[in-house]
């Protein structure tokens, strides 16, 4: 097997991601939401260590979300019929990035919540 370039590496993870960008309807969802929360954070003015764990949680969900996709395909692959344990290896990986988005939620509120509130207060 002969090995790949580097930049050949980098164009098959972003054909990937464009992949998962263009087909899951959860990577819309979190691409958006991902979005208005810079947006918001810029407007707010965060603190750069604020910023460092906001774009950790992001990326963190992002590639959950890949991971997702990645698993289900391989499954489907593997087990293109119903089978109760793909099923099972399906929700599990689902149910993984919903604890990571749920926590990346809560991440966001501790951040974004108190500077939000003392500029809507001001109002």
């Amino acid at each position: 097997m002969r090995t790949r370039s580097l930049w050949h590496s980098f164009q098959c993870a972003f054909v990937g991601l464009w992949y998962v960008l263009r087909t899951e309807r959860n990577m819309k969802i979190h691409f958006a939401i991902s979005v208005l929360v810079i947006l918001l954070a810029a407007i707010l003015k965060l603190e750069v260590s604020d910023w460092s764990i906001l774009v950790l949680a992001i990326g963190a969900i992002i590639a959950a979300e890949v991971g997702n996709t990645s698993i289900e395909a391989i499954v489907d692959l593997i087990a293109p019929e119903f089978h109760e344990q793909a099923r099972i290896a399906k929700d599990v990986a689902a149910a993984a990035v919903l604890v990571l988005a749920g926590t990346a939620v809560v991440v966001g509120l501790l951040l974004i919540g108190p500077p939000l509130w003392i500029r809507l207060s001001r109002l």
